[in-house]
C-alpha cells in the first residue's frame, strides 16, 4: 500500500513538472493525427478491440460494426444508434460524462473547483456575453476517453452566434483543475449561444485539452479545429439578423453574419476527438425556470450523466 501511494506521489509530482514545459499544442496536433491514422485491414478490428476494452467503451451502441471503422480515431468519434440515448422531458444534458462542478453565476464568477474561481466574461471572451449570466447557473462536464464524444443541443433554440477562441491544451484532469488558474478560459474552445423561444439564452462551451486537437461542429463545417493549432486565427459567426452584438461591432467585420439555425433538443451540436469538458451557462431566467437552486445544483456534482437525461 505504502509503495503504491509512493508511485503514485512521484506520478504527481513528475506530471508537474513536465506539463508546463511540454509543446502541448503541437503535441495535440500530431496525437490527432495518429489517431486518424488508417489501419491495415488485418490489424483494425484486433486494434479497435483492444482500445475498446482498455477504456471500457460499450460497442453494443456504436452505430457501425466495429470492422467499418477505419482507425482508432473513427471509433472515438463513433455515432450511436438511433436509439441509444432517449430524449428526457424540458431541458436535458448535452454530453456523456460526469459533472465536475455546478452552481450559481455569482458576480460574473463561476467555481472552476473549491477555491478557484474565473470570470463569464473570460471564458467567453466577451464582457456583453459574460454579463447575460449574472446571477444565473452553470454546469461543467467533463468527459473522460470511455465517453460517447459528441456533445448535443439541450434544448430547442435559435442558434445566436458562435465563437472559436484559440487558446491553450492544458489537461482537464484533476490536478489541472486545482492547479491551472483560469484554465477553462485559457484552453482553447468554442463558444455557441443560443435563444429559446421564450427568450432565455444559455450557452454551451467546448473546451480542448491536451491531445483533444479537433473540436468539430455539426451545423457549420467552418468550425473544424482540426488544422494545425499553431497561427490559427479564432472565427466569430452570428446568425440571423437578431443578434447581441451592436451595429458599431458589425461594421467592423470582426463577425461574418449567417443564415438563422434552429436546433432541436437532442440534435448533435458538435464532437470532441478524445475527452474534453463542456460549460453549460444558463441566464438568471433559464435557471429560475429550471428551478436550479443551489442545493439542486450542489447535489449534481460528481454525477455521472448521459446525452439525454433531464437536467
Amino acid at each position: 500500500m505504502a509503495e503504491a501511494i509512493a508511485m503514485s506521489m512521484l506520478g504527481d509530482l513528475f506530471f508537474q513538472a513536465l506539463m508546463p514545459v511540454l509543446p502541448k499544442d503541437d503535441l495535440s496536433y500530431w496525437v490527432g493525427r495518429l489517431m486518424h491514422v488508417k489501419l491495415p485491414e488485418a490489424l483494425r478490428v484486433p486494434a479497435m478491440k483492444a482500445f475498446a476494452e482498455a477504456y471500457n467503451i460499450n460497442l453494443a451502441e456504436a452505430e457501425k460494426p466495429l470492422e467499418d471503422y477505419q482507425s482508432i480515431g473513427d471509433l472515438f468519434i463513433r455515432k450511436l444508434k438511433e436509439d441509444a440515448r432517449p430524449i428526457g422531458r424540458g431541458f436535458v444534458h448535452p454530453c456523456d460524462s460526469k459533472i465536475a462542478e455546478a452552481g450559481a453565476v455569482k458576480a460574473g464568477r463561476l467555481t472552476q473547483v473549491k477555491g478557484i474561481t474565473y470570470t463569464a466574461e473570460a471564458l467567453l471572451q466577451s464582457k456583453p456575453l459574460g454579463a447575460l449570466f449574472d446571477d444565473g447557473a452553470f454546469v461543467t462536464y467533463y468527459l473522460c476517453p470511455t465517453d460517447y464524444h459528441r456533445v448535443h443541443v439541450p434544448f430547442d433554440a435559435s442558434l445566436e452566434e458562435v465563437h472559436h477562441i484559440p487558446g491553450a491544451f492544458w489537461p482537464v484532469n484533476e490536478w489541472s483543475v486545482k492547479n491551472v488558474d483560469q484554465l477553462y478560459a485559457i484552453n482553447e474552445r468554442m463558444v455557441m449561444v443560443f435563444r429559446t423561444a421564450e427568450g432565455e439564452r444559455f450557452a454551451m462551451v467546448m473546451v480542448a485539452a491536451t491531445n483533444v486537437g479537433a473540436i468539430r461542429l455539426a451545423f457549420d463545417a467552418r468550425f473544424d479545429s482540426t488544422k494545425r493549432p499553431s497561427g490559427r486565427k479564432g472565427l466569430k459567426v452570428r446568425y440571423g439578423r437578431d443578434s447581441l452584438r451592436s451595429d458599431l461591432e458589425r461594421a467592423s467585420g470582426e463577425y461574418e453574419d449567417a443564415d438563422p439555425i434552429h436546433l432541436k433538443k437532442g440534435d448533435e451540436a458538435g464532437l470532441f476527438a478524445m475527452g474534453s469538458s463542456v460549460v453549460l451557462l444558463m441566464d438568471q431566467n433559464l435557471a429560475t425556470k429550471l428551478q436550479l437552486s443551489k442545493e439542486k445544483l450542489a447535489s449534481l456534482i460528481g454525477r455521472p450523466v448521459q446525452v439525454g437525461q433531464s437536467l
